[in-house]
């Protein structure tokens, strides 16, 4: 729990810089086993509105999912144990801000609450974008800072593949901790990493209540830059 004297710089790291590479060619064709979650087809009939839980008012043009900052954070309709996960974003060709006011927003792997409550894979444009590296494009938001940098200039879009370990929980009690393996644009991010805990804007995270099986949420974030897109979503539960 973050006491009054907290601030969100005690928990920025800026150093050591990941290296910057040049990811290869990514094709995200859904398998045939998978959970299409957003194509051109599907729209966004497997996704709500967090706060209301009505319908998600994110914008659509073909197989293009728009943020609107406006409406807020959307999440699934179905609820996800462990699971692989294909989902790709691009931030615009004329994107302007700085640092986290740039391009941000999230993919929540697992959400377990009405804000930006749960387990956060950060989305940022971090191509030539300086800002504390465990919260830049492929960190887990405030915990593990990414492997490397692969993030291709604005206006083409990046890919992230997945593998999600959900945690399991004894009463209250942590059993085994959730568990989650990046790969950013091909490039491994995050290696089968052990979360602390649900991710924390302030304060030290940690386990602080049980859940199951959990929506995958994506962020509107506040920051005043152009909004970014998605497309390609599917989901391979495990």
């Amino acid at each position: 729990m973050a006491n009054a004297q907290n601030k969100p710089e005690d928990t920025e790291k800026w150093e050591p810089v990941p290296p910057v590479v040049t990811a290869g060619k990514v094709v995200g064709e859904a398998p045939s086993d998978a959970v299409v979650l957003f194509d051109a087809k599907s729209g966004l009939s497997q996704w709500k509105d967090v706060a209301s839980g009505g319908d998600a008012k994110w914008d659509v043009k073909g197989d293009v999912l728009t943020v609107n900052k406006s409406s807020g954070n959307i999440e699934t309709k179905k609820s996800f144990g462990s699971y692989q996960l294909h989902i790709e974003w691009k931030v615009p060709a004329n994107i302007t801000g700085t640092g986290q006011g740039r391009g941000n927003s999230g993919v929540f792997l697992a959400s377990i609450g009405k804000g930006d409550d749960g387990y956060e894979l950060q989305v940022l444009d971090s191509y030539n974008n300086k800002t504390y590296v465990n919260g830049m494009a492929g960190s887990i938001y405030k915990q593990f800072i990414p492997l490397a940098n692969p993030t291709r200039p604005p206006g083409v879009w990046n890919v992230y593949d997945v593998i999600w370990t959900a945690p399991t929980f004894d009463g209250d009690k942590v059993k085994t901790p959730a568990r989650v393996t990046v790969l950013f644009n091909g490039v491994l991010v995050e290696n089968n990493i052990e979360l602390l805990g649900p991710t924390q804007y302030i304060g030290t995270p940690a386990y602080r209540k049980a859940h199951g099986p959990s929506p995958i949420k994506l962020q509107a974030h506040g920051d005043k830059s152009e909004p970014l897109s998605f497309r390609n979503i599917w989901v391979r539960e495990l």
